[in-house]
């Protein structure tokens, strides 16, 4: 990974961690925030493939899990985003094949794009609850695991159209040959 890159990254992460935590909460719809470090994490393994998708959902999971008012414990998003990351990155590495195709452009058609906004989301918040009923932090019943679970892809489908373009925009003007 270029420094370049690192750094647009890491500034993508410090701001969606900001506005996860401080301004979403304001939204939450059945107590439940939309996720925008999961759409960076997206976004970046969609762009440049798993390795850097598994790096940035990682420390975007860390940072929300270490930042205020984290009432879990630590690690739990870290796994989650880890494996959003990788699973966003493979999307991206197989869908350079002749099957799947890509756009005129070169890039990846908007409908699979969301397509894996959703798997990922509910991937992500899966791993999120399923972690936390292996390890009984918080205890919640299935049912309401399933009721948070659907509407983060909600929340995620709705913010997709907004933060995936602006991720992959930066990541595409540092090294344009290479952006997906």
């Amino acid at each position: 990974m270029t420094a370049a890159r690192g750094v647009v990254l890491g500034l993508a992460l410090a701001v969606a961690v900001v506005l996860q935590v401080s301004v979403f909460p304001e939204l939450a719809w059945r107590g439940v925030v939309p996720d925008v470090v999961l759409l960076v994490a997206v976004a970046a393994g969609l762009a440049r493939g798993p390795q850097v998708g598994m790096v940035v959902g990682f420390a975007g999971g860390v940072l929300l899990d270490l930042t205020p008012p984290a009432d879990h414990v630590a690690g739990r998003w870290a796994l989650a985003l880890l494996v959003v990351g990788y699973v966003a990155g493979r999307v991206a590495q197989d869908s350079r094949t002749p099957d799947l195709g890509r756009g005129p452009d070169g890039r990846t058609p908007t409908l699979l794009v969301l397509a894996t906004v959703a798997a990922c989301s509910f991937l992500g918040t899966s791993v999120f609850a399923l972690s936390g009923i292996v390890l009984r932090d918080p205890p919640m019943a299935v049912p309401d695991l399933l009721t948070v679970v659907l509407v983060a892809l909600v929340w995620d489908l709705l913010l997709a159209p907004l933060v995936i373009p602006l991720v992959t925009r930066a990541l595409g003007r540092l090294e344009p040959e290479r952006a997906g």
